[in-house]
């Protein structure tokens, strides 16, 4: 199967090149690394959303990592190229979920899955804050329709 076709249905894809680095003595990607590969897609995501820069432009406002989780599926090893499929799969008023999936080129196949629970975050008022309705919109056009809902 070709690292597109385990893409599909991640409407956002963000490519990483392995560095020596990510790996541990063991000779493959530390776990803790694969992490930071979901965080850079999660910020791939989110800037393709156009919902990155409120929370770089002072408003206040944010998203914050309430949990995520990761099941690893084959060791990656230097050289490789990865690329990150992202996508929310549920959404609430103030949160939503989403899944990632780490596809190796080297490998042809899936290398980790993981998951997040990502909340809406007003940091002026120290709560959470609803999503605003360009936010839900730009989700949605991502997705190609409404993601099912999540329970808040």
């Amino acid at each position: 199967m070709s690292v597109a076709d385990l893409l599909h249905g991640f409407p956002v894809v963000t490519d990483i090149k392995l560095l020596w680095a990510d790996m541990d003595a063991r000779a493959h990607v530390n776990n803790a690394v694969y992490f930071r590969y979901f965080e850079a897609a999660r910020m791939g995501y989110f800037e393709e959303a156009g919902v990155l820069t409120d929370s770089l432009a002072g408003s206040g406002r944010g998203r914050i990592l309430a949990s995520t989780g990761c099941r690893f599926r084959a060791p990656l090893t230097y050289p490789d190229l990865v690329s990150i499929g992202a996508r929310v799969a549920r959404l609430g008023r103030d949160r939503f979920s989403m899944e990632y999936r780490a596809v190796s080129h080297k490998l042809d196949r899936v290398a980790a899955e993981g998951d997040a629970l990502v909340v809406v975050y007003d940091y002026d008022a120290g709560r959470k804050s609803a999503l605003s309705e360009d936010e839900r919109a730009a989700i949605c056009r991502l997705e190609g329709g409404h993601p099912p809902p999540l329970e808040d």
